[in-house]
């Protein structure tokens, strides 16, 4: 595996969402958080979570991604749970690790079957787990050529992928966690779930896009609008401002 950066349009686009949130709530949470005992520790987690963020957005392979993609799972578990003294603050923190981690792992199969198939894809003087080779490949896919991940094959790591970034994105049925997830301070939901948490299963998306065959977009549209539909109708119900948005 080689540790590396990749910078390029999509990336660039993504750094200056990242960068401009994660500034304007680390400036708004220096007067919300002022007094608080915990101020120290509040922007330790935040930069921790925002490093790993932009470690995401950057990385040049899956493993590289896939290490930093956890890194923000548990930048998230830290600042939901920041007020662990309140139950209801620990339990919405375990609810979202555990949920994501449940999607984390249909993200992990996906990289295991590139794993496993790295033979076909040395073939062809690739690695399976550079993104740029990937996305290489895709034209031997297509013709045939690298027969590894063709038809059913190519089908279920788009789907284990998406189903990695839906638990990050809170899509149906691992959408249980945001709602609990406002549990943290003010600061923190907006950057975790408004600005980067979801955005990164959405980056991801857009980065492996090649990868997805009809089949597997159909499969994000209809999760996608039952999510939309569904959470319209929860937005009816709730009184929280920050739930409803």
């Amino acid at each position: 595996v080689r540790i590396g950066l990749m910078v390029d349009s999509l990336t660039a686009v993504m750094l200056v969402v990242v960068t401009g949130v994660s500034l304007m709530v680390q400036v708004y949470s220096q007067g919300y958080m002022k007094g608080d005992p915990g101020y120290a520790k509040y922007f330790a987690f935040m930069g921790l979570f925002s490093a790993a963020m932009l470690g995401l957005v950057l990385a040049s392979n899956i493993i590289q991604l896939y290490v930093m993609w956890e890194l923000v799972g548990l930048g998230s578990y830290l600042l939901i749970g920041f007020w662990h003294h309140r139950p209801s603050a620990a339990a919405a923190a375990k609810k979202a690790f555990l949920v994501t981690r449940i999607g984390d792992f249909g993200f992990l199969l996906a990289i295991l079957y590139l794993f496993f198939n790295q033979g076909a894809f040395a073939d062809h003087g690739l690695n399976p787990l550079e993104i740029r080779d990937i996305y290489a490949a895709v034209p031997l896919i297509e013709s045939g050529a690298l027969a590894a991940l063709g038809g059913l094959g190519l089908t279920w790591v788009a789907v284990g992928i998406f189903f990695g970034a839906a638990g990050k994105s809170a899509q149906f049925p691992l959408h249980v966690w945001l709602p609990d997830a406002m549990e943290g301070p003010t600061p923190a939901s907006a950057l975790i779930n408004a600005a980067t948490v979801v955005a990164a299963g959405v980056y991801f998306l857009c980065r492996v896009y090649f990868l997805f065959s009809v089949d597997a977009l159909c499969v994000i549209m209809w999760v996608g609008t039952v999510t939309a539909i569904y959470a319209a109708f929860c937005a009816l119900a709730q009184s929280d401002i920050k739930r409803v948005l």
